[in-house]
């Protein structure tokens, strides 16, 4: 039976719900087919294992629960088969603690979603179920995401950046380029997922008090046109590169202005984003259904993903035009019940999870990594000898 560490928490605004997102995991995983265990990244950025951590009451005052807890780490060295732990004292040799053929990436945002954690998998080589690097960061980055839908020629909103610096430097400055986009805006942290730090502007007052909100996130913020009638479309997208399905359309309904950190999350009591309120399929036409789910595999293709992600879209409420807003490489729930109505369990989701991860290290082996340069037979003791 093969060894499956679950990863969730780390040093993120989105620690808690990172959490509830991997007890999921724990709570659907295929218990015939796979030995699926905890790994806890607390905010301290510290690994831990250990059976208190399948309950979700010990991380509501973790410094108190950690009786029965391990700390433990992963050697950034292939083939070391899985997770260990210092025996005792500086010099002491490190013991494998928990045997491991595949992690389950559950974190959303910084430090575990942004290919920081993908990086640290690759170097050990172990299969992993989430985006590789490159696609990881590019979806962190709001900026950059942006830019990159921009340049496959997709709908998105316009928009301009900042850094925090320059807009205490100079709030005018950033003000008049904000008023030049035209109220309402949207601003938001570059680097943070589930709406944390995102405002809604409306007129001046409220955009300043927007931008010193993202500014207490992220040195970098994003400040985009808002619709004045728009409609929230949420597509996800399972599987790797552009061999990949598309998932239901969702319209999600519990918000005002737009869905906040707070109604995703706070009022779900604890149950992650399967808990809200939501038109699902989407009340859109057959066509606009189809050309967001060929955007949200196009997409997906582009950024060489695998796992599962999710794309948010905004639509105009009077043209029904779609924009592209953002890509969420590990959404919140793994978008499960995108893919429940077409006959894809969680269960069966998870299963997919490994394989994909599996896959995705297979793919990696098929790669060559060594080339016989030469350079070293021809290089002595002084660099410059050597020659191109």
């Amino acid at each position: 039976m093969q060894n499956i560490g679950v990863f969730f928490g780390s040093r993120a605004a989105e620690h808690d719900v990172s959490i509830i997102s991997g007890l999921q995991i724990l709570e659907n995983a295929d218990k015939a087919k796979y030995n699926v265990f905890p790994v806890y990244v607390s905010r301290k950025g510290e690994w831990f294992v250990g059976e208190p951590l399948k309950n979700v009451e010990t991380y509501k005052h973790f410094d108190e629960n950690m009786k029965g807890l391990t700390k433990v780490y992963l050697p950034p060295v292939p083939d070391m088969g899985g997770l260990y732990a210092n025996a005792g004292g500086l010099f002491a040799k490190a013991k494998l603690i928990c045997p491991m053929d595949c992690a389950i990436l559950a974190f959303h945002g910084m430090n575990g979603e942004d290919g920081t954690m993908q990086g640290l998998m690759e170097l050990a080589d172990m299969p992993y179920s989430s985006c590789g690097v490159l696609g990881s960061a590019v979806g962190m980055d709001k900026i950059v995401m942006k830019a990159v839908f921009k340049s496959m020629g997709l709908n998105v909103l316009d928009g301009t950046y900042c850094y925090r610096d320059t807009w205490h430097a100079d709030r005018e400055k950033i003000i008049a380029e904000a008023e030049k986009i035209g109220y309402p805006v949207y601003v938001k942290p570059a680097n943070l997922g589930s709406s944390i730090g995102i405002s809604r502007a409306a007129d001046r007052e409220s955009f300043i008090k927007a931008m010193d909100t993202a500014c207490a996130y992220d040195k970098r913020i994003l400040i985009e046109k808002g619709l004045e009638k728009p409609r929230e479309i949420n597509c996800a997208c399972l599987g790797m590169g552009a061999d990949c399905i598309a998932s239901l359309c969702e319209e999600p309904v519990s918000w005002e202005e737009f869905l906040t950190f707070d109604s995703k999350y706070i009022t779900s009591a604890g149950k992650g984003m399967q808990s809200q309120a939501r038109k699902l399929p989407a009340p859109i036409s057959d066509e606009l259904t189809a050309e967001i789910q060929r955007t949200t595999r196009e997409i997906f293709a582009m950024l060489d993903c695998r796992g599962v992600v999710r794309i948010d879209y905004m639509l105009d409420g009077e043209s029904n035009t779609p924009y592209v807003c953002e890509i969420n490489t590990i959404p919140g729930s793994f978008a499960f019940y995108l893919f429940e109505p077409m006959g894809i369990s969680f269960k069966q989701l998870t299963n997919r999870l490994i394989e994909l991860a599996f896959a995705g290290a297979k793919e990696k082996k098929a790669s060559t990594f060594a080339f016989d340069s030469k350079i070293l037979e021809k290089a002595s003791n002084g660099i410059k000898t050597v020659k191109k």
